[in-house]
C-alpha cells in the first residue's frame, strides 16, 4: 500500500521507470535524431518563449519543443510544426506527466510482477 499518487512504493517505482525506460526505445530510435535536433534548434530561435508561461504573464525560455498530441511513432505528425509549441522544462514535464501517460498515469501504469 502506498499513498503515492503514481501508485507505486519508492522501491516499485523505481523499477516501473527503469522498465519504461528500457522499453522506450533511444531518442534516435524514437525519431529524435540530427535531423530533429536541427529542426528543435530552428524551431526554438523563432519561439524562444514557453507559451503557457506567456499565457500566465511570464516570459520565460522555452527549452523544449513540444509536440501538442504526441505522435506515438506517427512521423507525419511528429513533424507537423502546427502540432509543435515551445515550453520550459518545468511545464513540458507536467505535460508529459499528465497527459502523455507517465508517472501514475493508468495508461501505462501496470509493470508485470509489480503490483
Amino acid at each position: 500500500m502506498t499513498d503515492d499518487p503514481s501508485g507505486y512504493c519508492p522501491e516499485h517505482l523505481k523499477i516501473y521507470r527503469w522498465q519504461a525506460d528500457k522499453e522506450r526505445g533511444s531518442a534516435d530510435a524514437r525519431g529524435y535524431d540530427a535531423r530533429w535536433r536541427k529542426a528543435r534548434t530552428v524551431y526554438l530561435a523563432e519561439h524562444p518563449l514557453c507559451v503557457e508561461c506567456l499565457k500566465k504573464g511570464n516570459v520565460v525560455a522555452a527549452t523544449t519543443v513540444d509536440h501538442i498530441r504526441p505522435h506515438r511513432g506517427d512521423y507525419g505528425l511528429m513533424w507537423d510544426e502546427k502540432n509543435w509549441q515551445a515550453l520550459c522544462t518545468l511545464h513540458h514535464n507536467i505535460k508529459t506527466a499528465t497527459e502523455d501517460g507517465a508517472f501514475g498515469n493508468k495508461e501505462t501504469r501496470s509493470v508485470p510482477g509489480t503490483r
